[in-house]
């Protein structure tokens, strides 16, 4: 495929990539993307939104269909890592991949857990609680530019054996969202808001794929010319806010204690918060007033304003953040995008 062919003129192929393209392949992914089938069920269903247990003993309609999200979760990351091939722990991982993840495991030896942060999945927040959980921070809700490095620590700081403690005895989590929405959203905020990002990606991307594009200044990136660069991206060398979740937190290499998602973001930060038995007065902050969150609508407007091409070939580099966390692929079918 011309996905594999852009693959093959870089670096040669991972392991871990081989063993999902062999699983991908088993499934029938690979073909329905290469057919165009890639959502005929419709639309994105809503994640069920948070709610009490019935005094009768019997659950809610949304917390059984949690169930089987997380049930479907908890499935099919156990089929993928109980593959021979696959790693087992940190350390049967090649070098690139163990630096990465431990890089993205922040620890609290206090409240003995680990968190796998992802950007673009409210991990600001997540950083926001733990500098307070450790007392760098007065409250969740101080204002400021955020700081990601100091007063936080990180996995990949400490020896060997010191890991493999923390890595066996404490209570792990990440949060998931969407991988579209997650392109998106990165797409929005760096290349519409952070100049940095601009200067650093968007004039080389702007260079590399737009006839006479020498003179941008990098702000204005196309929504299609970024995921021209995605494809044509090693994901192993990609920039953490749009690599793939599996390579950026490893849910073989790391048996995480819990999931959460992006779609129920407090009720899911709330249960880790009681399992971690943190401080009363320590909540998940609410959204601040000047963040435009990527809705349903938004989402639907790019993708049905961009290359159906782009999309499929984009799809194989994030399958397993579809596959694993229960998300289904983008519906771009010719119908539902004349809605």
């Amino acid at each position: 495929s011309r996905a594999r062919s852009r693959g093959a003129a870089g670096a040669a192929l991972l392991p871990s990539m081989l063993m999902f393209g062999v699983i991908l392949a088993s499934s029938g992914l690979l073909l329905m993307i290469e057919r165009g089938i890639l959502a005929q069920v419709g639309p994105p269903p809503p994640h069920p939104p948070a709610g009490p247990s019935r005094r009768d003993g019997r659950d809610s309609p949304a917390e059984l269909e949690l169930e089987v999200l997380r049930d479907t979760r908890n499935r099919t990351i156990r089929a993928l890592c109980g593959q021979r091939s696959m790693p087992r722990s940190v350390w049967e991982l090649p070098p690139g991949q163990r630096r990465t993840v431990l890089r993205h495991l922040l620890v609290s030896d206090k409240y003995r857990f680990l968190y796998c942060y992802v950007p673009k999945v409210a991990c600001s927040n997540w950083k926001r609680i733990l500098k307070v959980l450790d007392g760098a921070l007065e409250s969740v809700d101080v204002q400021g530019k955020m700081d990601h490095k100091s007063d936080l620590v990180f996995l990949g700081d400490m020896k060997p054996e010191e890991i493999s403690y923390r890595l066996k005895h404490y209570y792990k989590f990440i949060f998931v969202r969407n991988p579209m929405e997650r392109l998106l959203s990165a797409y929005r905020n760096k290349f519409g808001e952070i100049k940095e990002y601009q200067q650093k990606y968007g004039v080389e991307i702007v260079r590399r794929y737009r006839k006479n594009g020498g003179n941008s200044a990098g702000d204005d990136v196309t929504f299609s010319e970024f995921l021209r660069y995605l494809l044509d991206e090693d994901v192993e060398r990609m920039n953490e806010h749009w690599m793939p979740i599996y390579n950026l937190c490893q849910p073989c290499a790391v048996r995480y204690d819990f999931i959460g998602s992006y779609e129920r973001l407090h009720a899911d930060a709330n249960h880790v918060l009681e399992h971690i038995q943190s401080p009363s007065f320590v909540r998940f902050p609410e959204r601040q007033a000047w963040y435009k969150p990527v809705t349903a609508e938004t989402l639907h407007y790019y993708l049905c304003n961009t290359q159906g091409r782009l999309i499929k070939e984009l799809l194989p580099k994030y399958i397993l953040d579809f596959s694993l966390f229960a998300y289904p692929l983008p519906n771009i079918t010719s119908e539902f995008c004349r809605q």
